[in-house]
């Protein structure tokens, strides 16, 4: 085993690839090894239907390609990652891949007894640095503990941060953006401004600001209160006056806009130009109920949308209550909770006798369907009306999965709080809302808005604030 000078040795632990397989090769010109328990573990992973099983497969199947028909002597030379083929998004890998072929002495302190896997780990680790004493050898765990125990033996240890989307969650596109004081005094030499489908909208030459994105929502705080959407950006710059909500003129099934970023939620969600609208926000800011009111609306009434699909990642907050009987809809009901209290809000109105309500409950089960994530795969939804709740627990890859279903005639709503993370390795910057949010961005068929203010009540907004 030979490392070329100025490369570096990263020691991957098995969570890494059970996270991302396309791991191996992220690592561009440097060199990477696996333990033999991580193989271990890795076999012990490859059964049953779920993401990390499935990624688990994925990489034995890269493993087997780099592999080929290689015999223990060139195994132990490093194998070119460059092999295969594999889109990782960046520069192509141009490192070897290092396997254990021989047992290592366990160098570990009498402080850490015990042969479990992650101190095999270690064990390894501490090896291959006294071996390359020259080079820098990097233990890579989202394991936490892990990397905490590496450290206080000496090693050299790093999360894995290929899939963090950015240094920090308050970098993260608001959606939203106040313009200066001194806006309208700098395009009045080059403004105009017409009326299209009783829409106002007002083209010129500049721009408020050098990163400005589609549907970008924009408002000024004088007492004009301006508030307006980005129509375009590419051969000039053009506004589309946004639509008051706040009004009972302009209510969603019954529903107004209680402040400036929900009136702008709903200005995206009522927009069939808007393919794609992602809602961040804390609990009680009104994602859920803004989203599934517009849902309603062109469901029922302006005939938009043929049906609303209602699908969550299914991770419990305490422990787990077991196995729920039933059909789909019924296993799902339980963490539908959020929405079918919202649906209860928009439905029940108190001028209904208990026979409107009724009928009205029967109708709309007819139109809103629950979905578990666990069937998306090779599913299409055509001129359906998608809402995905609790969008931060699911990974890049999961949301990728999902927004690929969407058919023609279709809208998706991602909602989500990324301070409310419950999946286990993710966290607010590697979260696949925040991943969708940042890529999506550029794109001129979505928009996004973070909903700042809670609207539910004066104690959740105590409790957010303080508890």
């Amino acid at each position: 085993m030979t490392i070329k000078s100025g490369q570096r040795l990263f020691v991957l632990d098995t969570n890494v690839l059970m996270h991302d397989p396309g791991a191996l090769f992220r690592f561009q010109e440097h060199d990477i090894y696996l333990p033999m328990v991580v193989l271990e573990e890795l076999d012990a992973a490859k059964k049953g239907l779920s993401e990390l099983s499935r990624n688990v497969r994925q990489v034995s199947r890269f493993l087997d390609e780099i592999i080929g028909d290689a015999d223990t002597d060139v195994i132990g030379q490093g194998l070119k990652l460059s092999k295969i083929t594999h889109t990782n998004g960046g520069a192509k890998p141009d490192g070897c891949l290092f396997l254990q072929t021989q047992l290592m002495a366990n160098q570990l302190p009498d402080s850490l007894p015990g042969k479990n896997a992650d101190n095999s780990i270690l064990a390894t680790a501490l090896s291959l640095q006294e071996k390359f004493s020259d080079k820098i050898v990097t233990l890579v765990s989202k394991d936490i503990n892990l990397r905490i125990k590496a450290r206080v033996l000496g090693i050299h240890t790093e999360d894995y941060y290929n899939d963090k989307v950015l240094d920090d969650a308050d970098l993260l596109y608001t959606g939203i953006l106040k313009l200066p004081d001194d806006f309208w005094q700098k395009n009045a030499d080059n403004l105009s401004s017409w009326q299209k489908n009783k829409n106002t909208y007002y083209k010129m030459a500049s721009k408020p600001n050098a990163d400005c994105y589609p549907y970008q929502c924009l408002y000024t705080d004088d007492e004009k209160k301006f508030e307006a959407i980005v129509e375009s950006i590419h051969d000039s710059f053009t506004l589309r006056l946004a639509t008051n909500y706040r009004t009972g003129h302009h209510s969603v099934w019954g529903i107004n806009a209680r402040n400036l970023e929900q009136n702008f939620a709903l200005n995206l969600l009522m927009d069939p130009d808007v393919d794609l609208v992602t809602l961040l926000g804390s609990a009680g800011s009104g994602k859920t109920l803004l989203a599934l009111a517009a849902g309603l609306l062109q469901t029922m009434e302006t005939k938009r949308y043929r049906e609303i699909i209602i699908t969550r990642v299914t991770v419990p907050v305490g422990e787990d209550i077991g196995f729920l009987p039933g059909t789909e809809e019924e296993k799902m009901a339980p963490w539908m909770g959020a929405l079918l209290d919202n649906l209860e809000v928009l439905t029940n109105h108190e001028d209904n006798n208990e026979w409107v309500r009724a009928a009205t409950a029967d109708l709309l089960n007819k139109r809103i369907k629950i979905r578990s994530l666990n069937f998306m795969r090779g599913r299409t939804f055509l001129n359906r009306y998608i809402i995905v709740d609790e969008a931060q627990n699911l990974t890049s890859k999961q949301m990728k999965t999902l927004i690929s279903r969407v058919g023609p005639d279709s809208k998706m709503v991602c909602l989500g709080n990324i301070a409310q993370i419950d999946t286990p390795y993710l966290t607010e910057t590697t979260s696949g809302l925040t991943y969708v949010v940042d890529r999506s961005k550029t794109w001129a068929h979505s928009g996004h808005v973070t909903l700042r203010r809670g609207e539910r009540s004066r104690l959740a907004d105590f409790a957010s604030d303080n508890l």
